[in-house]
This record gives structure tokens, C-alpha cells and sequence, in this order.
């Protein structure tokens, strides 16, 4: 006779290593300096954002007859990542082989990146290595912006852009109003793990920027549900730190919080889509962000590829005083500038989505049986009630 209960837990379930230890050690994460596309190199951008910032970094490698194959750059609260391959713009081949120019290019970035007002921004340009110890490039773009402390909130934002304390606090009181991301840590104290419930208006790669986020804070994943309903999604995970134990500190909870919010909130680009293409030259990249930039809009996001002998570039802009709304008369004026290049324009910002729903409570409260809830309920019930098995 033997008594036993529901749920059952199996005792042999947290010693398996790759649940304890997490993936064996020489992951693409072990080498964050050395990336690669094809033949091309590599370079590493990070620093205070500023308007026309991304105009000047693509002028300077046009200037050192950089041609720029593939560009991927973020910006969140004043601050700036960017991966980018080069190759020579007179071969076409990489410049991996010659130290002394790519320390030149290095100089010359750093000196763009140093007329912000702010202090701590770096540049770095590194040499091709194999396909095995490349980086997913969203997944770098991550633990660059987590690099330079973009979850620190609005105050570096408002210095890049000129605002003063009061214009300040009214930002912050206007961003808490329009909030799309809330993030809640709890403890299941019957298993050792912290439960870290995550609610977000639902979008692509929303899952993607939640995990990459929680394991490059050295956190594993044991469980996860996750659930959408009328546009927003929930996502739940139980973790632990690497070292097998749950979070220990309100301050460790805080960090977690604020991390989880700045990566799902810096691929929410406000403003307009400006898809481009057009036939690939030397020195396109410049021109665009030139005008882009003598237009008046500030480019918060780019996606920078060549397809054979096409460009398509994707710009997220808005207004380079840091209003989302953008006058389309302007845009329209910037078509003919820019011609023949076609331009496409997608609005990407809506009042309705931006605002905070009143019925937020109504759509948790559709999402409070998650796992977390579901194994605690079902070890109250169960833990007076046992079954006898003959």
C-alpha cells in the first residue's frame, strides 16, 4: 500500500544539468565582439542616441570608403545600438585583414559618438570569425542596449534631446499614462522558483525578446504559459538564477523588471515605416539619412540590407523634436527629393493603441489560471486529500 498525491513532481526533475547548469559553456554568447554576415565584417556600435546620430555614423563610413552591406540599429530612452558589415568600397571585400585601418575607423567613430553630451559611448569594430560564433543580430542588438543601461528610464532621453526637469516630469507622467507593459514577480515557495508574469500588447517576437532578455541576465527557464486575448499577451515563467536559486532581493526583482520592460518596449517603434528601394550604390545609405535628416525626422530604428544589386532599407521615424506625429505633407515633399528611390510609408502609431485599456483587470483576470496559479490551486486541494493505492 502505498500513498501518494496530485501534482506529482518528479524528485530527479531538478537534477538534470541542462535544466540546473543551462546550455554548455561556448554558446555564440561567449564571443559578443566577433560577428559575422557572409565575408563581410563586423562592427559594434553603442552610445548616447541624439538626433541625426545615425546620419553621421553612415556619413563618417562613406568617408573612409566603408560600403555599408547590412546595418541593423535600435535607439530606446537616448540610447543607441548598432550592428553593422562593412566591406571595402573598392573591392567589395572585407577589411578584417587590415588592423591599422579598422583602428582608424574605430577612432573616427568614437569621435562621432563623443559629440553627444554624454559620456561612456563606445565603437568597435571586430575581425570576421566563423558562422559557429555568430550572434543572432536581434539577439546582440538586446545585450548591446542591456550594455549601456537603456532601462534606466527617461532622464539620459531627456538630456540627449535637450529637455529640461519640468519638461521631464511631464514626459514620465505622460509615459506612465500610456504604459502597454507591465511586469509582476511573485514566489512559489514550494518549489524554489520565482514566477515572473509578463503583460504587453501582443506583437512578432514578443517571446523572443522576453527569453533572450531573462537568460542573458543569467536566469533559466523551468516552465512558461503563455496566453493572447484581444491583442495583449501574458506570458508566465517560472525561473531561477543559474547558480539553482530563486531571486533573493527586492533589488534583483526590480532589475529584472525594468530589463523585461525596455526589451519589449524598444522594438515598439512610434511614428511612421519608411520602406526604400532602390539600385545599390556607394554612399546611398548617407544620402538617405541625409535627407532624412534635413527633412526633420529622426530614425529611432533601421533595417539596412542589399539584395544582388537592390537596396531595401526600412526606417522607423518620427519628428526630430521627439513628437510621434510626422507631417506627410513633408514625407510627400521628401519623395521627389529623393527620387527615383521608391518610397513606401506605413503608419506604425495609433492613439487607440497607445493609450492604457480600462479593462486591463477584466484581461488579467482571463489570464489568473496561468501555471503559476494552476499548480498552486492544485496543491491546496490536493494536499489534504490522499488517495490510497492498492
Amino acid at each position: 500500500m502505498k500513498k501518494v498525491c496530485w501534482p506529482y513532481f518528479d524528485p530527479e526533475f531538478d537534477k538534470l544539468p541542462e535544466r540546473l547548469y543551462g546550455p554548455p559553456s561556448g554558446g555564440p554568447w561567449e564571443e559578443p565582439e566577433t560577428n559575422q554576415a557572409g565575408e563581410h565584417t563586423a562592427i559594434e556600435i553603442t552610445g548616447t542616441d541624439r538626433p541625426g546620430l545615425f546620419s553621421e555614423i553612415s556619413a563618417a563610413l562613406a568617408d573612409l570608403r566603408c560600403n555599408i552591406v547590412e546595418a541593423h540599429s535600435w535607439s530606446h530612452n537616448a540610447c543607441l545600438a548598432c550592428v553593422a558589415y562593412i566591406s571595402d568600397q573598392s573591392t567589395d571585400k572585407p577589411i578584417a585583414a587590415d588592423p591599422r585601418r579598422l583602428a582608424s575607423i574605430e577612432d573616427r567613430l568614437t569621435t562621432v559618438l563623443r559629440a553627444s553630451r554624454s559620456s561612456g559611448e563606445s565603437s568597435r569594430a571586430a575581425n570576421q570569425v566563423d558562422e559557429a560564433k555568430s550572434t543572432n543580430v536581434e539577439r546582440r542588438l538586446h545585450q548591446l542596449m542591456l550594455s549601456v543601461r537603456d532601462f534606466d528610464g527617461t532622464t539620459a532621453a531627456a538630456a540627449a534631446f535637450g529637455v529640461g526637469k519640468r519638461q521631464e516630469q511631464e514626459q514620465e507622467e505622460e509615459e506612465g499614462n500610456r504604459k502597454t507593459t507591465w511586469v509582476k514577480i511573485e514566489s512559489c515557495e514550494e518549489k524554489g522558483y520565482s514566477i515572473v508574469n509578463v503583460e504587453s500588447r501582443d506583437r512578432p517576437r514578443l517571446m523572443f525578446d522576453t527569453v533572450c532578455t531573462l537568460t542573458d541576465l543569467h536566469y533559466l527557464i523551468f516552465h512558461a504559459c503563455l496566453s493572447s486575448t484581444d491583442g495583449f499577451a501574458f506570458q508566465e515563467y517560472f525561473i531561477r538564477h543559474v547558480d539553482g536559486k530563486a531571486l533573493r532581493t527586492e533589488g534583483e526583482k526590480e532589475r529584472i523588471i525594468k530589463c523585461l520592460e525596455a526589451a519589449i518596449d524598444r522594438r515598439v517603434c512610434e511614428g511612421i515605416r519608411l520602406e526604400l528601394w532602390a539600385e545599390n550604390r556607394v554612399g546611398l545609405l548617407s544620402d538617405i539619412t541625409r535627407v532624412l535628416r534635413e527633412n526633420g525626422l529622426a530614425v529611432v530604428r533601421a533595417d539596412v540590407a542589399t539584395q544582388g544589386e537592390k537596396a531595401v532599407n526600412a526606417f522607423y521615424v518620427r519628428d526630430i523634436s521627439g513628437n510621434e506625429e510626422v507631417d506627410m505633407e513633408l514625407v510627400e515633399s521628401m519623395k521627389k527629393q529623393i527620387s527615383p528611390i521608391v518610397l513606401q510609408v506605413t503608419t506604425t502609431t495609433e492613439t487607440h493603441v497607445r493609450q492604457t485599456s480600462p479593462d486591463r483587470s477584466s484581461r488579467a483576470a482571463n489570464f489568473s489560471l496561468g501555471l503559476g496559479d494552476k499548480l498552486k490551486s492544485q496543491i491546496e486541494r490536493f494536499s489534504h486529500n490522499f488517495v490510497t493505492i492498492k
